[in-house]
């Protein structure tokens, strides 16, 4: 983590905007697998774990619509993803640190896709409607916590996470009150808009079914991690 804030402070050009805008795209991705989760797997987030553990307790209340076990199955997935990415990624730097991007952009993508095999081998069979909507959730949820624990260890200003928007909104709001502002504060409203913008995305792609999205959310993985880990490259 020291190693990336220094290179980015002692290289604040074009590294840093071709990372910052992986990041970018990497928080639409999660616009769409939330609406993906939240409209087609039955009220639960795959990404926004604060809306789960919300979900959780109202589904432990006794409210209808929202279920304990989803709920619970992709708090758990994501654990396992995030612990998995801590545990192995802490202390990586030099060459490994642009494999450890690139496995973990690949994994991402890759459980992102057996999503949607998933959707589409399931799909029209209503006994195995409630396996689909497990499988999908678990793999969503494993992929965003891996990729979360990847994104806090960039330890990028402004874009600290690419799942949840509350400190970002914070950040941004409270830069505007300073006297000149944050000349990083783009990064934070870009952030909000690409979620905005991928939620969006998700909802609509949602109508030709559960695995365009999920097929399209990969793709935009496979061209992010691709885009930002040949950056660090060039600058080796």
């Amino acid at each position: 983590m020291v190693q990336v804030m220094t290179e980015q402070t002692a290289n604040p050009g074009a590294l840093t905007d071709r990372l910052s805008m992986g990041l970018l795209v990497l928080t639409a991705v999660s616009g769409i697998v939330d609406a993906i989760s939240f409209l087609g797997l039955g009220h639960v987030f795959t990404a926004n774990m604060t809306g789960n553990v919300a979900f959780l307790a109202f589904a432990v209340a006794g409210i209808p619509g929202v279920s304990v076990a989803r709920s619970s199955a992709s708090l758990a997935a994501f654990m396992s993803g995030a612990a998995l990415g801590g545990y192995f990624g802490r202390g990586v730097a030099g060459p490994l640190r642009r494999r450890w991007l690139l496995l973990c952009g690949t994994c991402e993508a890759s459980l992102l896709v057996a999503a949607a095999v998933a959707a589409i081998v399931l799909d029209g069979d209503s006994t195995a409607l409630a396996d689909r909507e497990y499988a999908l959730i678990v793999l969503i949820a494993f992929a965003m916590g891996l990729r979360n624990a990847t994104v806090q260890q960039l330890a990028v200003p402004g874009l600290m996470s690419t799942v949840v928007l509350t400190t970002t909104i914070t950040g941004l709001l409270a830069d505007l009150a300073l006297p000149g502002g944050n000349p990083r504060a783009w990064l934070r409203l870009g952030s909000i808009t690409s979620l905005f913008v991928g939620a969006a995305i998700g909802a609509l792609l949602l109508r030709f079914g559960l695995a365009v999205p999920l097929i399209a959310g990969a793709c935009c993985v496979l061209v992010a991690t691709l885009g930002f880990t040949d950056a660090r490259d060039a600058k080796a």
